[in-house]
């Protein structure tokens, strides 16, 4: 076995479900530590977060990741145990192998052999690391060390997230940057009473949809060269006592934008309330933003390092996107770092039988430690 199966399989047997961090980050600790790197552990609420460095002044490289993960479901729909690792046609299952303690540890094992070949290298390297990525508060993580290192003036120069960003092999996407998520929680309010005298009630069904229509319709922004259009989704619509002679006095709708660098929160959440009081709803909503845009450009030092790494030892151009969901990088970016997305196939992330291939996990240190090397060699 290679060191970074080793230490992955030992990963995946520790049950990290969000926020226990079961034991993952002391095991990385304790060797980062023995290669001489500075540890810090921080920890606030229940979460877990281990800042690990090495070297001294500026730039800073940063490679962050995370050591929870979701949960495995129903165990008997697994062809063997989540969380114990197992090896069948050169893939290696188990909950979090993707996503990611592989590339936690494939982090880990390349920042190893840099500092052991290259101890006086310039400026820093550090691994940061969250039990709290995949959890649905991400108050403690990520979000909450960004503000301790604005408070403490850390500058981050260089981040490296090791999110599952290959599509079908091993370096053939990377991410470039990310939308931005603002989410609402809208209650409309109505008039409940009987069905069969409308006259005597108010339908917030009936209220809100000439509203959802236009919503549903609008041209938020035409996007730009790095990213596609906003949109606008509703997750969830409830309205409603369970009999159907009752007209219900709320209606309740979870709505998203995934918005680009074209637009910006305070004029989505404007157009949006805009929209409700045209149509004379009587509206509440509370908003919620998990995150602005980022975008490492063409020209970023990091993302040239990247591209390369992969040019030269996956033998491919990378697909640059900015697609996809959301990742602790959105905390990492406003911090003024440029931030790049590198890791292995996300096929299977949080699904049943989650795998990871061998081949592509034993290859996976040595792009990291080529980024290493091109950044601070």
């Amino acid at each position: 076995m290679s060191a970074v199966l080793d230490l992955t399989r030992e990963l995946i047997r520790r049950r990290s479900v969000t926020p226990d961090d079961g034991g993952c980050q002391p095991l990385l600790a304790e060797r980062l530590a023995k290669a001489g790197f500075r540890i810090e552990h921080l920890r606030f609420g229940d979460v877990d977060n281990l800042w690990a460095t090495h070297g001294e002044g500026g730039p800073l490289l940063v490679f962050l990741g995370h050591t929870d993960v979701v949960p495995s479901g129903p165990v008997e729909s697994w062809t063997s145990d989540p969380f114990e690792p197992v090896i069948r046609d050169g893939m290696l299952y188990g909950r979090g192998a993707a996503d990611m303690k592989g590339s936690v540890a494939a982090m880990a094992i390349a920042l190893e052999a840099f500092v052991t070949k290259h101890p006086n290298h310039r400026g820093r390297v550090g691994l940061l690391l969250t039990s709290d990525e995949e959890g649905p508060a991400n108050l403690d993580g990520v979000r909450r060390v960004a503000d301790h290192f604005r408070a403490t003036g850390e500058r981050i120069d260089w981040c490296v997230v090791g999110e599952p960003s290959s599509k079908e092999t091993l370096g053939d996407l990377i991410r470039v940057g990310r939308r931005g998520s603002l989410s609402g929680t809208l209650l409309v309010r109505g008039i409940q009473g009987h069905v069969a005298y409308p006259e005597k009630a108010r339908n917030p069904i009936h209220m809100f949809a000439p509203a959802l229509t236009e919503l549903a319709a609008e041209r938020w922004d035409e996007g730009n060269a790095d990213f596609p259009p906003t949109s606008f989704q509703v997750s969830n619509l409830n309205a409603g006592t369970g009999a159907n002679n009752v007209i219900p006095g709320t209606l309740t709708a979870l709505i998203n934008f995934r918005y680009s660098t074209a637009s910006r929160a305070e004029d989505l959440r404007k157009r949006t309330e805009a929209i409700l009081d045209k149509h004379g709803v009587d509206w509440q909503i509370e908003w919620s933003l998990s995150g602005e845009p980022f975008l490492t450009p063409p020209g970023g030092a990091v993302r040239d390092a990247v591209v390369a790494a992969c040019r030269e030892l996956c033998g491919i151009a990378p697909e640059e996107s900015t697609g996809g969901g959301t990742s602790d990088g959105r905390f990492i970016a406003p911090l003024g770092a440029e931030v790049v997305e590198l890791g292995p196939v996300n096929a299977t992330i949080h699904k049943v039988d989650e795998c990871v291939s061998v081949a592509d996990l034993e290859k996976l240190p040595e792009l990291y430690e080529s980024v290493c090397i091109r950044m601070l060699d």
